[in-house]
């Protein structure tokens, strides 16, 4: 008994280490994106091209992050992202010193390919939390993944002003000092399991794992939601501005406050939420509120009306995050975290490879309402698939022994 105090104090200083290195991260994420449309057109690039930059990374974040969570399941958590986070940072400097839209979109395929440092923070919170206290730590890596989304456009927008280049330089010493306080600060969680089957590839382990009911349920969801909720990203601008006559700074401040609500779901309340409620409901909930804020905002009559509007939007993609993560690990066998998680992962990045075609694709051809209403239906679908996700065997299913789900 003397033990668990000591190990519940080394699993919340693990969780504060990495949410100060997921904020660091996503801060320098949050810096570059709002003003790379504007720094690609100072390097020759036409607006249909720019779209490349964010598909380019989307889909070989889809490829590799699999890759990278499996084999941090086999070498560790801790090496894993710490070659992450420094090749992350080589993506950015290329990004700043960029000549050239070629050498531009060579930085983003990239930063693509090195981005394992949420699947593996997951991965790493599943090593180091008990099942019910779960969905609370997937809230933490959220709350400071949204953190650096809030504040990330904001230094990057005052840092354009020096020079287009002057975000991603920044971002890339954010990211090399992160790189090297982790190297000092971050341990190995002690919990991690390790497969004792050494000839079982990740081919087979992929296959092994999508074989699951629960998993394949909530891998659907996963996509659906992003999928969603990535179409209203790329259009919400446009829907404000041609409905409400918001210009792109007053814009700024209401994805600020979309972060902001989500950093206080994540945050504060995920955990005594699912402490009451359980993960499978806060998904369903969550789900169904995205859906309603989807289809209550291209009917908005007033500013005021879009900010209440997105409000269940909000609320429901801070509920919805961790449960997802936290119902993906308990399904996925402990020595299979990072791969698991991975996959979920590849999944979203999969819908944010759609979704911002489709939303803008729809917003222009058919109706400025069309990404919203059939994202609403998107997300109805989600939260019916949601519905029927058993979580009895999910616990069982999280340990070693257990080769099929319950």
């Amino acid at each position: 008994m003397t033990g668990y105090p000591r190990a519940r104090v080394k699993n919340r200083s693990a969780l504060a280490i990495l949410f100060v290195i997921v904020f660091i991260d996503l801060l320098g994420f949050g810096m570059v994106i709002p003003v790379m449309p504007l720094y690609a057109k100072t390097l020759g690039a036409s607006e249909k091209s720019i779209g490349w930059l964010l598909t380019g990374y989307s889909a070989m974040q889809f490829v590799f992050a699999p890759i990278w969570g499996r084999l941090s399941d086999r070498v560790g958590r801790r090496p894993v992202l710490l070659v992450s986070i420094f090749m992350t940072a080589a993506a950015f400097l290329i990004y700043g010193l960029a000549g050239s839209f070629v050498v531009l979109l060579v930085s983003r395929l990239f930063a693509g390919a090195a981005t394992a440092n949420i699947a593996i923070a997951r991965a790493f919170v599943a090593d180091v939390t008990p099942p019910e206290g779960r969905a609370k730590g997937m809230g933490i890596i959220g709350a400071a993944f949204g953190l650096g989304f809030v504040l990330g456009p904001a230094l990057g927008s005052a840092l354009s002003h020096v020079s287009p280049s002057a975000p991603g330089l920044a971002a890339a010493g954010l990211a090399f000092l992160n790189g090297i306080a982790a190297w000092f600060i971050l341990p190995e969680p002690e919990q991690r399991t390790v497969r004792a089957e050494a000839s079982r590839n990740r081919f087979t382990a992929f296959f092994q794992e999508m074989r699951r009911p629960g998993i394949r349920r909530v891998i659907l969801v996963y996509f659906l939601t992003v999928l969603a909720f990535s179409a209203m990203e790329a259009t919400y601008a446009l829907l404000a501005k041609k409905r409400h006559g918001i210009d792109q700074e007053h814009v700024g401040y209401l994805f600020a406050y979309i972060g902001v609500i989500v950093v206080v779901v994540q945050g504060g309340l995920i955990g005594r939420l699912t402490r009451r409620f359980g993960e499978k409901r806060l998904l369903v909930v969550g789900v169904a509120l995205q859906a309603v804020g989807l289809a209550a905002i291209p009917f908005a009559g007033q500013v005021a009306g879009l900010v209440v509007a997105t409000a269940p939007l909000a609320i429901g993609s801070g509920l919805a995050q961790p449960s997802l993560s936290s119902l993906l690990s308990r399904f996925a066998r402990a020595d299979e975290q990072g791969g698991t998680l991975g996959i979920g992962e590849s999944a979203a990045a999969f819908g944010r490879i759609i979704g911002p075609e489709a939303g803008t694709w729809t917003f222009g051809t058919w109706s400025q309402a069309a990404p919203y209403v059939g994202g609403a239906g998107l997300m109805a679908l989600a939260a019916l698939v949601s519905a029927t996700v058993r979580t009895a065997g999910a616990d069982a299913a999280s340990t070693p022994a257990a080769a099929q789900e319950a």
